[in-house]
C-alpha cells in the first residue's frame, strides 16, 4: 500500500468504483455476447440447413451447381461439395471462445449429421464440414455472420469510463489533500521556529477545519506560555544579578586578601551556574530563524583549539548556509566542540548538508563514554565521573541543553565511538 494519504484515497475511490465497473460490464457483454453470436449462428445454421435440404430433394447433378451458386450469391455461403471420406479428428476447443460450443449446437439441433467445425485462430471465415450422403458438403461462411465481436466495445468501455473516475478523483482529492498539506507544514515549520506562512488558514473539510483552528489555538497558547516564561526567568535573572553584584561590591569594600579571593571565586562560580541553570529552563525557543554560514563558525573553533594547543579539522559536504535558530544553533555547536576539544587532542568534525538532513559528526581521540551511559549523559545534572560533560564546574547540564536544541529544531543527538578512539556526537536535524 502507498504511504502517502492522496495515494490512499484514490485508491479507496477507484478502486470499488472500477471493480464495480468490471463485474457490471462483464455480466452485461458476457450476456449481450452470447445471445447475439447464438441469434447470428441459428440464422447461418438455417441457411446451411436450406441448402442441405435442396441438395437432397434435387437428385440432378446438374442442379447441384445452381444450388451452390446460389448459396454463394444469396447466403454469402461458399459451398462445395467433395467426394465421399472422412471427416477431420476433432480439434480441441479453445476455452474463451462460444462461437465454437453455440455452433456446434444449432449444426446439432437443426441438421442432425456428422460435421466438423474450425472457428480456431483469427481468420475471418468459419469452416463447416457436414457429411451427407451424396458427399461432404463444405461451407465458408464470414466469421461476422455467425460470431458477434464486440472486444474493442469492451475496451473502450472499460478505458474511458476508468479515464474518466481517475480524472474526477484526482481533481477532487488534491483539493482535499490541499488544506491537510498546509496544517502538516506549518504544525512542522511551528516546531522548528518557523514563522506561520502568512497564507494559511483553515480550510477543506469541517474536520480538517477544526484541526487547523485546535492547532491555532495550540500555537497562541504555547506562544504566551513562552513569553510568560521569559519574562519570569529574564525578572529572576535580573533579581539574581543585582544580588550577585552587591555581593560583589560589598567584597571590594573589605580590601584584598586570601579570603576575599576565596569569595570571589565562589561568587563566579555561582554567577557561571545561575547562567548555566537560566539557559537550561529558557531555551531558544523565541528566536527568530534566519540564515547562518557554517565555515567562519568552524574557523573560529579551529583558532581556539590552536590556542589551546589542540588540533581541529573540519570538512563541509554541500552548502555551509544553514536556516537555523542562529544563537541556539551556535551554542549547541560550540558546547560539543568545547567538550571535544576539553577531552581530546586531535577533533575531527564533519558537516553533510544536502536537500533533507543536515548532518554534523563531531569526533575526539578522548577517554569516550561507556554505551550503557551514553543516553543517561543528556539527562539535566547528571554528571559522570569522568565529569566529560560540558560544564567545567560540573552542572550536568551541556548536554541537555545541546540536545534539547537539537530537537527544537525537529533533530537530534546521537552519540557513539569515535573511529579516532574517543566519542563521535552526531547532529542531524532537518535541512
Amino acid at each position: 500500500m502507498p504511504k502517502g494519504l492522496y495515494a490512499r484515497s484514490l485508491i479507496i475511490i477507484i478502486a470499488p468504483m472500477v471493480l464495480l465497473q468490471c463485474v457490471v460490464t462483464v455480466v452485461f457483454m458476457e450476456r449481450h455476447w452470447a445471445m447475439v453470436t447464438e441469434r447470428l449462428s441459428q440464422a447461418v445454421v438455417q441457411d446451411i440447413g436450406a441448402v442441405v435440404d435442396l441438395i437432397e430433394r434435387d437428385q440432378d447433378p446438374g442442379d447441384f451447381d445452381e444450388i451452390l451458386d446460389v448459396a454463394q450469391r444469396r447466403l454469402d455461403l461458399n459451398v462445395s461439395l467433395l467426394p465421399q471420406g472422412e471427416l477431420p479428428p476433432p480439434a480441441p476447443k479453445p476455452f474463451f471462445n462460444i462461437l465454437d460450443g453455440i455452433l456446434s449446437d444449432e449444426l446439432t439441433k437443426q441438421i442432425g449429421r456428422p460435421f466438423w467445425i474450425d472457428t480456431v485462430g483469427n481468420s475471418k471465415i468459419v469452416e463447416i464440414r457436414i457429411r451427407l450422403d451424396e458427399g461432404i458438403l463444405r461451407v465458408f461462411a464470414p466469421r461476422n455472420s455467425a460470431y458477434a465481436s464486440n472486444t474493442h466495445i469492451f475496451l473502450i468501455w472499460m478505458v474511458g469510463t476508468s479515464l474518466v473516475l481517475l480524472l474526477i478523483a484526482v481533481l477532487f482529492l488534491r483539493n482535499q489533500i490541499r488544506p491537510i498539506q498546509a496544517l502538516a507544514a506549518a504544525a512542522d515549520d511551528f516546531g522548528r521556529g518557523k514563522p506561520m506562512p502568512p497564507d494559511f488558514r483553515p480550510r477543506g473539510a469541517s474536520e480538517v477545519r477544526q484541526a487547523s483552528v485546535a492547532f491555532i489555538q495550540m500555537r497562541d497558547r504555547i506562544e504566551r506560555q513562552i513569553e510568560q516564561r521569559t519574562r519570569m526567568l529574564n525578572g529572576v535573572s535580573h533579581d539574581l544579578r543585582t544580588v550577585l553584584t552587591r555581593f560583589r561590591l560589598q567584597l571590594a569594600l573589605f580590601g584584598e586578601g586570601e579570603d576575599q579571593d576565596a569569595l570571589n571565586s565562589d561568587i563566579d562560580e555561582m554567577q557561571r551556574m545561575l547562567e548555566g541553570y537560566l539557559a537550561f529552563a529558557k531555551g531558544e525557543a523565541g528566536e527568530d530563524v534566519s540564515e547562518i554560514d557554517l565555515e567562519p563558525l568552524f574557523d573560529r573553533y579551529q583558532a581556539e583549539a590552536e590556542l589551546k594547543g589542540k588540533s581541529l579539522t573540519y570538512e563541509i559536504k554541500g552548502d555551509s548556509r544553514v536556516t537555523v535558530r542562529p544563537d541556539a544553533f551556535t551554542r549547541m555547536i560550540s558546547n560539543l566542540v568545547a567538550n571535544a576539544i576539553r577531552h581530546g587532542e586531535a577533533v575531527r568534525t564533519t558537516v553533510s548538508h544536502d536537500s533533507r538532513w543536515l548532518s554534523i559528526a563531531i569526533e575526539d581521540d578522548g577517554p569516550g563514554i561507556d554505551p550503557e551511559q551514553r543516553e543517561a549523559v543528556f539527562k539535566p545534572f547528571v554528571r559522570l565521573d569522568t565529569a566529560r560533560n560540558l560544564d567545567a564546574g560540573g552542572t550536568g547540564l551541556g548536554l541537555a541543553i545541546a540536545r534539547d536544541i537539537a530537537r527544537a529544531h525537529g533533530g537530534d543527538i546521537l552519540l557513539s565511538e569515535s573511529a579516532l578512539g574517543g566519542l563521535r556526537a552526531l547532529i542531524r536535524v532537518p535541512a
